[in-house]
């Protein structure tokens, strides 16, 4: 497999509608941040130091078992508009898509697995999986870490664990992320209560894409903010038990609304998915808000020819960069709203189609 076959393929392991709590929770993420012993941090280490560390990282796909599947992608050949549908994908972040020298990310052929060479840290393992799979995706990236770990010496102090770039990162070297999407709560206005609240308990907020991102379409990262002082297990445990409550009362408003307000919320979701099925011009923001209350629709038994996974893809493909892939050239602003509107009514078409 190639980066080619990665970014044209439109649906990814995580978009999956059927796992666990994908009503409201739309992936789970667990990343370990590591580094070589005896190199110096990525912004501190000469190109020599980064050449080292990537010729390091391709040794061990080569030769341990278990990492033969992992696709290498050299980012600073590889053109800005691809890097950044990576991010799209949320395989790589923002910041690892400047490209710069020496920076490469290995990719396993199902997306599941991501591992970023050269960004802050030396090493960034990520595990991501579709719904409520904190467990499993600590497992999974737990498993790639320890086949790195077998062909490389880790910066690792007894006292303090795994020795980061960023401080807060110090310790397990972990962060744990759920992707939730709270339409409900955003409809009624509690949903910024709800999130202070969970800020108030060692869960950092934030948007589409991560840190420094906005949030967009009602959906919202949570992570933990603490790595030091606990272990892996109790870190994803905490996310866990927070998430759920927080799944408990997305989904009490929502059948709330479904049984106070059903005229109302029946209108807004009805509104979105005409608009969605016949409006000309589309801007991103706009069709992450309607496909948002689409969602909402679908997950309160409103609109049940229309399915999760569908609009989970299309909250993807219709980002600019991944839009200008499918189009096969750059596309200015207004041309960009066209297609986007136009591929969003071929792919409601094509699922009313079964196609």
């Amino acid at each position: 497999m190639s980066l080619g076959d990665i970014i044209d393929r439109t649906s990814s392991a995580w978009m999956r509608a059927d796992a666990p709590s994908a009503d409201v929770v739309l992936s789970s993420r667990v990343r370990l941040a590591r580094n070589i012993a005896g190199i110096p941090f990525p912004h501190q280490a000469s190109e020599a130091d980064l050449a080292k560390v990537a010729d390091q990282v391709q040794r061990a796909i080569r030769t341990a078992k278990g990492l033969a599947d992992l696709v290498v992608i050299r980012l600073s050949e590889t053109p800005a508009l691809d890097r950044q549908i990576l991010v799209e994908k949320h395989l790589i972040s923002p910041q690892h898509a400047q490209g710069a020298k020496h920076r490469l990310v290995a990719i396993r052929p199902d997306e599941t697995v991501s591992v970023m060479v050269n960004e802050e840290d030396h090493l960034r393992i990520q595990a991501l999986l579709p719904g409520l799979q904190l467990e499993d995706a600590l497992k999974l990236a737990s498993q790639v870490d320890d086949m790195f770990e077998s062909r490389m010496d880790y910066a690792f102090d007894e006292k303090l664990g795994y020795i980061t770039a960023c401080p807060t990162n110090v310790g397990t070297g972990l962060r744990a992320s759920v992707m939730v999407h709270l339409p409900a709560l955003a409809t009624t206005g509690q949903v910024g209560r709800v999130l202070a609240a969970v800020s108030n308990v060692g869960i950092a907020v934030r948007g589409l894409y991560g840190e420094g991102s906005e949030a967009t379409g009602n959906v919202f990262q949570l992570s933990n903010q603490v790595t030091l002082g606990r272990s892996e297990g109790e870190l994803v445990d905490n996310l866990a038990g927070v998430t759920k409550q927080i799944i408990d009362q997305e989904r009490s408003v929502r059948e709330k609304l479904v049984r106070e307000r059903k005229d109302q919320l029946e209108d807004k979701v009805n509104r979105a998915y005409g608009l969605l099925s016949h409006a000309r011009l589309m801007t991103s923001q706009e069709a992450l808000g309607l496909l948002s209350d689409v969602r909402l629709g679908v997950e309160a038994g409103l609109l049940p020819g229309v399915d999760a996974k569908t609009l989970n893809e299309l909250m993807v493909i219709t980002q600019p960069a991944y839009l200008q892939r499918i189009m096969g050239k750059e596309l200015g602003p207004h041309e960009r709203d066209v297609r986007r509107a136009a591929l969003i009514r071929e792919k409601i078409r094509a699922r009313k189609e079964g196609r």
